[in-house]
């Protein structure tokens, strides 16, 4: 069971970096489009191998899901706010991840809880996704719509 940890990790953390690029690269195509000012935050990326690499120490996994769920919801917080300046009509509710209580059942459990939350957390960023690219196609057919009836 633990073989496969090192691959999850890997790959959750690799899947957070290229969304939050991807983000970063619409933020900045719907701006312009826009023509306002949007200042885009850039996520520092985060090391995929080094990472799962790391949880052969044990401690690091506890680390680790905790900031791939402090990441989701920073994330969230910052792309509501970007929904309510280009589209205030969208209503975005971020997703949550209750870090506080699943370390508790982690600390409850002697460690075992990080099954768990890690699985929680993949499930939150994997609708988290889904939900992105939702919201990406319907910006985008808004986007071209406005700008099809501008040119007529």
């Amino acid at each position: 069971f633990g073989i496969a940890f090192f691959p999850m990790f890997y790959c959750s953390v690799e899947r957070r970096n290229g969304h939050f690029r991807r983000q970063v690269e619409f933020e900045q195509r719907v701006a312009a489009f826009f023509n306002k000012e949007w200042r885009t935050t850039i996520v520092p990326e985060r090391n995929a191998k080094l990472w799962a690499a790391s949880i052969i120490l044990i401690a690091p996994v506890f680390a680790i899901t905790y900031l791939l769920s402090k990441d989701l919801l920073v994330h969230e917080k910052r792309q509501q706010e970007f929904l309510t300046v280009f589209y205030p009509e969208w209503n975005y509710k971020p997703q949550s991840i209750p870090t506080k209580k699943y370390a508790l059942i982690t600390l409850g459990t002697l460690g075992f809880g990080v099954i768990y939350w890690l699985y929680r957390v993949v499930n939150v960023y994997n609708n988290h996704f889904k939900e992105q690219r939702h919201i990406e196609y319907e910006i985008l057919k808004l986007m071209e719509a406005k700008s099809h009836v501008e040119s007529v």
